[in-house]
């Protein structure tokens, strides 16, 4: 199975990081917005997309091209994301390519899922927080990846 795995820099990137043991057995390609982050992972193929958020709207159209071309060349099977916006777009560009996708809504949010979260709630075919209390019918709890 093809997996793209995507995440923004940062808490999102290690809490991406901490799933990499559930992908051992298949092909994964990652995508992250900053480049000097490749070492990380440089046992698989590594892609820099657009760092944005939602008030670059300027940028938003060139990354949301830019991040549809990625998915367009590799066609994975699934896509993967702990966001945020790069990762929300890349789940919605994998819906449009037929991939099956997950979103996983970062530890930090406590009290609701983040704007991308729930966004890719109507998106995902699964999306999970990592907050028992924030679980629901379209988003689901099943532990978290930093524990």
């Amino acid at each position: 199975m093809k997996i793209l795995a995507v995440a923004s820099v940062g808490g999102h990137w290690i809490e991406l990081l901490r799933l990499v043991p559930a992908f051992d057995g298949n092909e994964v390609i990652y995508a992250s917005t900053k480049k000097s982050i490749a070492e990380t992972v440089e046992f698989s193929k590594f892609h820099v997309i657009p760092d944005i958020n939602r008030n670059e709207k300027f940028k938003l159209l060139s990354a949301i091209y830019k991040i549809f071309s990625l998915v367009s060349s590799i066609r994975p099977d699934v896509i993967i994301s702990t966001g945020a916006l790069p990762g929300l777009i890349s789940i919605i560009a994998g819906k449009f390519y037929g991939a099956k996708t997950i979103w996983i809504d970062s530890i930090a949010n406590v009290e609701e899922l983040s704007l991308s979260g729930k966004i890719a709630s109507k998106f995902a075919n699964r999306t999970y927080t990592q907050w028992p209390d924030l679980a629901n019918k379209k988003c689901f709890f099943h532990g978290n990846v930093l524990s």
